[in-house]
């Protein structure tokens, strides 16, 4: 009905919000392989996507650095590789001077001019992008994917200093989550890890986040029981479990098991299939493509995550957008993925004969019950869509006042000692 007024009542369209310029501090980026280096990738692709012009501050990948335009999940963004060292203790790993975190910042902080820095850790490259982003005024936000509890395992120390170090490593983080407007960690299991660790208050829990129409559940029943595992063949990963868990399953079942990923166990694991008598039933087979990736969660019948150091798990959430089941450690962030008995089940971490009981409880599933977990798995990790994530992220670069995003809830986690 027209409006007897003669005006339009129609209140007008909000003014398009204009483009940011990022710096996306990261300690770790593809072609490293991990969570946090692939959430980072994500979220600069996604955000290049809504049209933000996006720098990503990293250590080189070899020798080389410098300045250049890079392709990431299919889209271009501008890449400052920074002069790297390779940490051999490491399988892969190499990280940026240290000495230099400080001058390198204030040279691409000048050149770029920012409207905002997003630091994906403390370590290294955050830790100087934060002090020189605060002294220009520019806005920070800081995303916490690191527990010095891992990081310990490559540092050489000797047993005795290690909690030492961890308590160290927490205060020295504290420093440069002051200087951020807003933190994030991506769970709220997580979030309450970070702020008893530090002491850090109102931590915003916002999900990694990861497309699910990259992934193709498949309803088709199984031929074989096939148990999937991806990541970091590390020690935090406690893939040894696993693989107790394999020889303490009934041998009707014919299991087996495709571990997916690299890292500096591989060989040790290798040699433990053999000792187990399991090596015919056990597939390592080190990094892979991202389609190679996408066939294995596709023709998996089960996911397991035996790790106990989970801040979020992205291969847990690609594992449920490929419409699986999960049995996975009671701990740390799993929880928020794996709700006992409605898409997998949880285990006692450490405890072979629980993984491998929860892991015969879904192999042995008549279809009918099987799908219902596959389901639920979908319905599940639906909360976690990357473009969410995105906006979220966007909220916080403007100084926008944000809700996190509603994703699961989980009992409270005690604090560190």
């Amino acid at each position: 009905m027209p409006d007897p007024s003669g005006t339009n009542s129609t209140p007008p369209a909000p003014a398009p919000k204009p483009p940011l310029t990022i710096v996306m501090g990261c300690d770790t980026f593809p072609p490293d392989v991990n969570g946090a280096a692939r959430f980072a990738e994500r979220l600069s692709a996604g955000l290049v996507e809504r049209g933000h012009d996006v720098h990503v501050v990293a250590p080189a990948a070899s020798r080389t650095h410098g300045t250049w335009v890079e392709e990431h999940e299919g889209v271009t963004m501008t890449a400052h590789r920074l002069r790297s060292w390779r940490w051999y203790p490491h399988d892969w790993l190499r990280f940026a001077l240290p000495w230099m975190s400080k001058a390198n910042a204030r040279r691409i902080l000048d050149e770029v001019k920012p409207d905002v820095v997003h630091i994906q850790s403390h370590i290294v490259v955050g830790r100087g992008l934060a002090a020189e982003a605060q002294k220009r005024g520019i806005r920070i936000v800081a995303t916490n994917h690191v527990m010095p509890e891992n990081i310990v395992e490559f540092s050489l120390l000797p047993k005795f200093l290690q909690k030492t170090f961890v308590k160290i490593a927490w205060r020295d983080g504290r420093k440069s989550f002051d200087r951020a407007e807003s933190v994030t960690t991506p769970t709220r299991r997580a979030a309450q890890f970070l702020e008893g660790a530090t002491g850090l208050r109102g931590v915003h829990a916002v999900s990694c986040g990861i497309d699910a129409h990259n992934y193709t559940p498949d309803f088709t029943p199984r031929t074989a029981n096939r148990i999937l595992f991806v990541g970091r063949v590390t020690g935090e990963k406690q893939l040894d479990v696993l693989l107790n868990a394999v020889t303490l399953l009934p041998a009707s079942l014919d299991a087996r098991l495709e571990i997916v990923g690299g890292g500096d166990q591989l060989k040790n694991l290798q040699t433990m299939a053999e000792t187990l008598g399991i090596a015919d039933r056990v597939t390592f087979t080190g990094y892979v493509s991202d389609e190679e990736l996408r066939q294995a969660y596709t023709r998996a019948t089960v996911f397991a995550m035996p790790s106990v150091a989970e801040l979020q798990s992205i291969a847990t959430m690609e594992a449920m957008a490929s419409a699986l089941p999960v049995v996975a450690a009671d701990a740390m962030a799993l929880p928020h993925l794996v709700h006992d008995g409605e898409n997998g089940h949880l285990f006692r971490p450490g405890d072979a004969q629980d993984l491998a009981d929860k892991l015969e409880s879904v192999l042995t599933l008549p279809q009918e019950e099987l799908d219902t977990l596959k389901n639920a798995s979908l319905r599940i990790v639906a909360s976690h869509d990357i473009q969410r994530t995105i906006s979220t992220f966007e909220s916080l670069y403007r100084g926008e006042p944000v809700a996190d995003p509603v994703t699961d809830a989980a009992p409270s986690v005690p604090a560190p000692e």
